[in-house]
């Protein structure tokens, strides 16, 4: 903290008797002054009474008393002198101010209203008692000088505070964010919240975008909107992640929109205490993706679920397919496309014939073959469903 400025004149030195009669009239300036900065200031309207009143009421006699110790001392006695403790407390006013929710500027329009109050009332008393013009006029110079001193502390102190404050809070909001996308119990979840001061919203939904794109999403989305940065599972340190906050039902299309062309994967929205299941949704949906494109993972559903385990995928395709494997392998891959195209086109000819860019004669001789290495159990309704899942999703796995 600064040190209070040198005394503004060589003319300034009050009369000790004028010094001891304007201490005395401290009792009075200083209930005129939170009187003004109640009905001047809005954001201390009615909030100076009781015994907040009577605090800040005894803090401005003490500063006020600081200053007049100090004019009263005169150039010759150290007219530099720091005043810590009238700047130690107008830095902890600052600081409280904050806490309580008051802005700066506000503190600053108490400052300059309760320096004009003091000011008005001191120097009428100075006038009575005749002090030269000259010496009135270093006395206001210092009068000005002091507050100043005292404003910049209290700002110190409300900034320091704030920046505290915000710091604990990310730090909260951090350790919530890791306990919702680790599926922590509700009972921490709950505590997590209300301890980092987070208002829940009925859902959130995971997001997942490389981290070049996360600020200008994040400033776009819902304030109650989180991004976790521990815990994130395997995911690679140029993704980031985003819970977003009330993205569901028609919210949906204004999330999608605004991570068009960034490369993102939106999981599905989700009750807030269950968001985890969004974010391993999205990580899972991470092999998928595809240049800049936006993957939407709720219409990827059926290529996650046959994802889910590419062991047994593989494992299930090798036995659904063992009729074709002493075939050479272009013969084996024709007829494989040729019996995706079957199932998902419920046999019609005309239809498989047009996916496969073939001859409706060239499907007829391939499902010949086809019915020759499998016999009769393509009628079977498991041997159905085993192909089907087997070949499914947007295009069959190699094994």
């Amino acid at each position: 903290m600064s040190e209070t400025p040198q005394l503004a004149s060589e003319q300034l030195r009050l009369d000790p008797a004028l010094a001891a009669l304007l201490s005395a009239q401290l009792r009075e300036v200083a209930p005129h002054t939170i009187t003004a900065i109640m009905a001047e200031v809005p954001a201390y309207a009615g909030a100076l009474s009781g015994r907040m009143g009577a605090n800040i009421e005894n803090a401005v006699q003490m500063a006020l008393g600081g200053f007049l110790r100090l004019a009263a001392r005169g150039p010759r006695e150290d007219p530099g002198m720091p005043l810590s403790p009238a700047l130690d407390g107008a830095y902890n006013l600052g600081r409280g101010e904050a806490r309580n929710g008051r802005s700066a500027d506000a503190l600053l329009a108490a400052y300059r209203v309760g320096a004009r109050v003091a000011w008005r009332e001191l120097s009428a008393t100075a006038v009575q008692h005749g002090v030269p013009a000259q010496t009135l006029a270093a006395f206001a110079e210092l009068v000005f000088a002091y507050i100043d001193e005292l404003s910049a502390a209290s700002v110190a102190g409300h900034a320091d505070e704030v920046a505290s404050r915000d710091r604990v809070r990310e730090r909260d909001l951090q350790r919530l964010a890791a306990a919702l996308v680790r599926g922590a119990p509700a009972d921490v979840l709950l505590a997590a919240a209300e301890r980092a001061d987070w208002a829940p919203p009925a859902t959130l939904t995971a997001v997942i975008l490389p981290q070049a794109q996360v600020r200008a999403v994040l400033g776009a989305a819902h304030r109650a909107t989180l991004q976790p940065t521990e815990d994130l599972g395997p995911l690679s340190a140029d993704l980031g992640v985003l819970l977003v906050a009330n993205a569901h039902g028609r919210n949906r299309t204004g999330l999608l929109r605004s991570l068009a062309d960034r490369s993102a994967i939106a999981g599905p929205a989700r009750p807030w205490r269950e968001v985890h299941t969004s974010f391993e949704r999205a990580v899972r949906a991470v092999p998928l993706r595809q240049g800049s494109r936006l993957l939407d993972t709720d219409e990827h559903l059926v290529d996650l679920v046959l994802g889910a385990d590419p062991e047994a995928q593989l494992d299930l395709r090798r036995r659904a397919l063992a009729p074709l494997s002493t075939l050479k392998p272009a013969a084996a891959d024709k007829l494989t496309q040729t019996l995706r195209a079957w199932l998902l086109h419920h046999g019609r000819r005309d239809d498989i014939a047009r996916a496969l860019f073939v001859h409706p004669q060239t499907v007829r001789y391939r499902m010949g073959q086809l019915r020759e290495l499998y016999g009769d159990r393509l009628d079977d309704p498991g041997t159905v469903l085993e192909l089907t899942v087997a070949l499914g999703g947007s295009g069959p796995p190699r094994p």
